[in-house]
This record gives structure tokens, C-alpha cells and sequence, in this order.
């Protein structure tokens, strides 16, 4: 079987499919506190020995998350045939609108044979953007459980968040159910894949 048709025909459903395991397996507690357990022998004297603070380590993996994250994208979208559709899509939008405004019935008739053409490029550019997906979770879950096992080891461990009055628990829920950790790893990792994607010239998903 040739795979890489295979991907291009079933990589959407593959990574939709893995992302939902992925899911999944964060409510099964072996599962979770045993990757956690795995991955302490490696990121335990990060804390132990070094003394690191645990909200310096979210950064430092979160950043880590952001690096491989935007590697992956980069070299597994292609960015200039985005560009091209999108642009193609803008040009369409406004000769389709400048159609209808017009009345003209046999331009608009054309029109609506193109759109079915350039909605069938969105959707293979949606279904490319997701596939990375499966990739990054792959790399991303086990992080998490190793956070959450040792954060269930640090229970004290508090932090002080950009607007916030005074430290509160990493533990502790910021929005709706989201706890201060996940808030700050995502703040970081956000902040550090932006830098990345202007260093390595990648565009926006």
C-alpha cells in the first residue's frame, strides 16, 4: 500500500481519530499517572536537583511544545499553496459580490460553478491543517500527564499571573474550569510559537 496516498486520502480521519484516543485517555487515570510516573525519572531532578521552580518549568516546555509544534507545521503544510488559495479565495469573494450587486444572471451562473471548486480547495487546505495534529499530540499529552502527576506531588506550588492580585495556586481554576497551570502554559506557549513562526517564516494557520 502506497502510505503516502493512503495519508492523503485518510489522514484527516486518522488524526481526528487519534486526538479523540488522545482525549480519551486523559479520563483513564492508569493510563495518565503511568506516563507520568515514566516521564518523572526524566524531568523529577529538573526540580530535585536543580531546584528549578515549577512555573519556570512550564515554561521551558512550553516553549518546547511551541518549537516542535511549528517544526512540525512547517514541514508538514504547505504554507505557499495556502497562501495562493486564500488569495484566489479573497479575488473569488469579490468578483462573486460585484456579480450579485450587478444582477447579471450568466456571470453569477459561472460563478456558482467556480465556488464549488474553491470551496473543494478550502476544504483540503482545512483537512491539511489538522492533520499535524495527531503529531504534536503524540508529544504534547505526555507532557501534560507528567505536569498534572507532579503537580499532584506539589500541591502548594503557587504563581503570579499578569493581572492577577497576588500568587495563587497552579492548581487553582483561573476560567471556568481551566487551572492557573494550563492557562500559564498556554500563555507561553503561544508567546514563544509566534517568535518561532516569524524566525522560521511560517504563516498562520
Amino acid at each position: 500500500m502506497d502510505f503516502g496516498k493512503f495519508w492523503d486520502k485518510y489522514g484527516l480521519y486518522v488524526a481526528l481519530l487519534f486526538m479523540f484516543a488522545m482525549m480519551i485517555s486523559y479520563s483513564i487515570e492508569w493510563l495518565r499517572v503511568g506516563v507520568g510516573k515514566a516521564l518523572d525519572s526524566v524531568f523529577a531532578p529538573l526540580v530535585e536537583t536543580f531546584g528549578i521552580p515549577f512555573f519556570i518549568l512550564i515554561v521551558i516546555l512550553s516553549a518546547a511544545t511551541g518549537l516542535y509544534s511549528s517544526i512540525i507545521q512547517k514541514y508538514t503544510i504547505d504554507y505557499e499553496r495556502m497562501n495562493e488559495v486564500q488569495e484566489r479565495m479573497k479575488g473569488f469573494q469579490k468578483e462573486y459580490r460585484e456579480a450579485l450587486l450587478s444582477k447579471d444572471e450568466k456571470k453569477i451562473k459561472k460563478m456558482d460553478t467556480k465556488k464549488d471548486r474553491m470551496m473543494k480547495e478550502q476544504l483540503e487546505l482545512s483537512q491539511q491543517q489538522f492533520k499535524p495534529m495527531a503529531y504534536i499530540l503524540v508529544l504534547t499529552v505526555p507532557i501534560f500527564f507528567w505536569l498534572l502527576y507532579r503537580l499532584s506531588q506539589l500541591p502548594n506550588e503557587t504563581i503570579t499571573l499578569p493581572y492577577q492580585a497576588g500568587a495563587i495556586s497552579l492548581t487553582a481554576p483561573m476560567f471556568w474550569i481551566l487551572p492557573a497551570w494550563i492557562v500559564w502554559y498556554m500563555l507561553c506557549s503561544i508567546t514563544v510559537s509566534q517568535v518561532i513562526r516569524k524566525a522560521l517564516n511560517i504563516g498562520g494557520i
